[in-house]
């Protein structure tokens, strides 16, 4: 059976694969837990000095496997997804993501947290927290109107609308939009200039720049229990339930 997380190192660069391409890459309890795992080892080799984190088959990720969510814990807060948005919030090491396809749920919202984001042309992002009777986590709630302002925020959170990768690059989330078959070379050609850095310069010009750390790490909690309230309403219980009756 292949990994549905394939971590790697590419020099000082840790790569991080989402694998599960038959699923869109949809992110289970598994790959959250080694996700997380590999945001932790990073912080703690010094010999790793950037993170790729890439989706297999032409996707980024269709977000959460709403099969988690069918049967969820009773006490949320140690999800495996919420630990993993709370690594990649307090992660040390710089972050670069490289998008193709559909980057759905927190396949979007996890960018907000990246340094640096590539996208192939054939990128698609979107929101549907609200469509799901949910509400947004990875602190999009606050990241995505400082970023974007409130009228696009109101457009992506509450519309739910989908946007492409020159919309994406527009409003400043993404950093280029990368030729067909290029994505993967020039992401990883970031990553290794950020490896390249000076390692202390780099570090404190990356605090600089999130200084509102606590307020993210503040805004996922709530989030968080938020999150976990919708999930228990009749509501969201409903809509899941539908989803998997057009399937069956």
């Amino acid at each position: 059976m292949h990994a549905k997380v394939i971590v790697r190192r590419d020099d000082a660069v840790l790569r991080i694969v989402m694998n599960r391409p038959d699923k869109k890459n949809a992110l289970d309890r598994d790959m959250y837990e080694r996700m997380t795992a590999a945001l932790t080892e990073a912080d703690a080799d010094p010999g790793l000095r950037a993170i790729l984190i890439e989706g297999a088959g032409g996707v980024f990720t269709a977000g959460n496997d709403l099969s988690d969510l069918r049967f969820p814990p009773a006490d949320l807060k140690d999800f495996p997804a919420l630990r993993f948005v709370r690594a990649l919030a307090a992660c040390q090491t710089p972050l670069v993501a490289a998008v193709e396809g559909d980057a759905v749920g927190v396949g979007a919202t996890m960018l907000f947290h990246c340094d640096l984001v590539y996208a192939a042309p054939s990128a698609r992002f979107k929101m549907p927290f609200v469509d799901l009777g949910l509400v947004p986590e990875a602190a999009s709630s606050l990241l995505v109107p400082e970023r974007l302002g409130l009228a696009k925020a109101a457009q992506f959170l509450l519309l739910c609308e989908s946007f492409d990768a020159d919309e994406a690059l527009r409003l400043n989330i993404v950093n280029a939009i990368a030729p067909p078959g290029d994505l993967g070379r020039i992401a990883l050609a970031a990553a290794g200039r950020l490896a390249e850095k000076p390692s202390q310069a780099l570090a404190a010009t990356r605090r600089l720049l999130r200084s509102g750390q606590e307020a993210v790490a503040a805004r996922l909690e709530e989030e968080g229990k938020l999150f976990a309230q919708a999930l228990a309403s009749p509501t969201v219980r409903a809509r899941i339930a539908a989803f998997f009756a057009r399937r069956d």
